[in-house]
């Protein structure tokens, strides 16, 4: 029996706290900085305006006894032509101001998409272990029968990365944010100047309250999937000798799958793809998958090594850490297969519509891009290809370390260029973000472990477990 220990909820709970806090600070300290860029622009403009009036004020002293010479038709076309000047002048400055305000509206933006970043990236912990927890029941797997409880641990937890999902999706109804662009006002009104008719084509699906009604029915079946999972399962313990919930948690495994083909997609156009409202991929769906359950493996992969090393799952053997590290690397070639077939036939067809989203990202973010490949492809491969690495708790404790690194900063790239465009950076809410996430992750998964034994007692399949060898 997992014991959740004092100093444990300490840690988690500190953890959790010192990332609020550090949220907080981020996030009064952006609205500094954006206050901050604003006053340096208008400051600059006025300089520049200034050298402006001065050098019109030279040219005008230099020609004062032609001017003198002028007769009064001639003057009065000059003093036209000066208004003229002066509100082609008016109009630039204007437009200045309007793009300093686009500016400063990415600058704001920044810890909004920060939290945003943590979120997603914790929510694929969660929704990953669920799936994978639910295939183990549809494909009546019966290797991962004495870890099926350490998998309804972490699957609970994705509840919280969901609350905020729907607290950003709020907010942003609300215009406290403009992560996502087609949320702005006017946007797809015809009399507004902000009007964009790519995206008031797209009006029946992105809007506002369909928006919320979607992050509201993904809280609902998957927090809903998780809880019925873990219900039954304790349920099942309590059954007399024999009796089993098998064929009824199948079931309910088989229907979440379904639904989860669906809104894994549309909840990956929702979050992310709609940030780079006029681009869109068909393989986007398909590719946040990967990266989220690749991401959930990794860490089941590390949770189950370390409660192996503390003794708590004596029935689970090397055999079973031997195929969570094949998932753990198959997953992480899955991946960079989706981000290559992506990659390249948008670099290929080199149209106008799909090539501004890699563009944006060989830009500013080139060295971050990279990076984020090969953490993500090229190390799993070099530390997991043999058989022997993916038995060795130190080789699969570095591949996590890659992985979880690269799969952070993948998020991030997919979300940061759109919403706040060479704003970016590493800072409080980042970090903070993380922390806070990592704290809540910490005590749901040890509470959860504590709350019942972690060897099912009645799982039809759980001798089977106990036996697997390769």
């Amino acid at each position: 029996m997992f014991v959740f220990t004092k100093k444990a909820k300490l840690f988690a709970m500190t953890l959790t706290l010192v990332g609020l806090v550090m949220m907080v600070i981020g996030f009064n300290t952006s609205g500094h900085e954006a206050e901050s860029h604003d006053a340096h622009a208008t400051e600059m403009h006025a300089t520049e305006t200034h050298a402006e009036h001065a050098e019109e004020a030279h040219v005008a002293h230099a020609e004062e006894a032609h001017d003198e010479a002028m007769d009064a038709p001639h003057a009065e076309e000059a003093e036209a032509a000066h208004a003229e000047h002066g509100a082609e002048a008016h109009g630039e400055e204007a437009h200045a101001d309007g793009h300093g305000g686009h500016e400063d509206h990415g600058a704001a933006n920044r810890p909004w998409s920060a939290f945003l970043v943590n979120t997603i990236f914790f929510l694929g912990i969660g929704i990953g272990t669920l799936f994978f927890l639910a295939i183990q029941y549809a494909a009546q797997a019966g290797w991962s029968a004495g870890i099926l409880r350490v998998m309804e641990s972490v699957a609970l937890f994705v509840g919280i990365p969901l609350l905020g999902m729907l607290f950003l999706a709020i907010t942003g109804n609300m215009d406290m944010h403009h992560i996502w662009h087609w949320m702005q006002d006017g946007i797809m009104d015809e009399t507004s100047p902000n009007y964009d008719a790519i995206i008031a084509g797209k009006e029946g699906y992105l809007n506002d309250t369909f928006f919320t009604l979607r992050t509201v029915a993904y809280l609902v079946i998957w927090a809903g999937a998780a809880f019925l999972l873990r219900r039954n399962s304790l349920k099942e313990d309590a059954l007399p000798e024999g009796q089993t919930m098998f064929f009824t948690q199948r079931k309910l495994a088989a229907t979440f799958i379904v639904l989860y083909a669906v809104t894994s997609s549309t909840s990956a156009w929702d979050w992310i793809m709609s940030i780079d409202t006029h681009w869109f991929s068909t393989l986007f769906g398909w590719y946040t998958f990967a990266g989220m359950f690749v991401t959930a493996l990794t860490v089941l992969n590390v949770l189950v090594m370390y409660l192996r090393v503390n003794n708590y799952l004596p029935w689970v053997n090397d055999n079973h850490q031997h195929d969570l590290g094949k998932f753990m690397f198959a997953f992480s070639v899955f991946w960079t297969y989706l981000w290559f077939s992506q990659y390249m036939l948008i670099w290929y067809s080199n149209i106008p519509e799909e090539t501004p989203y890699y563009l944006a990202r060989f830009g500013e973010y080139k060295t971050l891009f990279i990076t984020m490949l090969v953490l993500n492809f090229i190390m799993p491969v070099l530390v997991l290809m043999s058989r022997d690495s993916k038995r060795i708790m130190g080789f699969i404790l570095m591949a996590a370390v890659f992985v979880l690194a690269g799969h952070w900063m993948d998020h991030y790239i997919m979300i940061m260029p759109g919403s706040v465009g060479y704003h970016y950076g590493f800072g409080w809410v980042e970090i903070g973000g993380f922390l806070f996430y990592a704290g809540l992750l910490l005590y749901v998964v040890q509470r959860n472990l504590a709350a019942a034994p972690l060897r099912m007692k009645n799982h039809a399949l759980i001798h089977e477990s106990k036996l697997f060898h390769q």
